[in-house]
């Protein structure tokens, strides 16, 4: 039975293409189709901007992800400061100002994982 917390937010920061492929990506396109959660988000901040934007591999990745419904944002600051905006955007990654995201979603009771 779920919870009216089973939200998850995946805050990925790390410009590790292993910790991308490994946990962030996989885990990613599993879980809504798996039913581990009713929600998910994932949350790309900082230097995985970068990464996203420069990796044609985890872009079809996370191409598989956004298919289950997991809904996907990049932080509009990070993402301007490496010029990568209008690429993340194309890709479905909405630009936005990710602390306010985090911060309703923490407000909202959403489980949070960082990496």
């Amino acid at each position: 039975m779920h919870s009216s917390n089973d939200k998850l937010l995946i805050l990925w920061t790390s410009a590790d293409p292993e910790v991308a492929k490994k946990m962030v990506l996989l885990y990613g396109s599993v879980i809504l189709p798996r039913g581990y959660w009713d929600e998910a988000h994932l949350m790309v901040w900082g230097p995985s901007a970068k990464l996203l934007a420069e990796s044609t591999e985890l872009q079809g990745m996370l191409k598989s992800v956004l298919e289950t419904g997991v809904k996907a944002s990049v932080c509009v600051v990070c993402s301007d400061d490496y010029g990568v905006t209008d690429a993340l955007a194309a890709l479905g990654v909405e630009p936005t100002h990710t602390g306010e995201l985090l911060t309703e979603a923490l407000k909202q009771g959403w489980r949070v994982i960082t990496l």
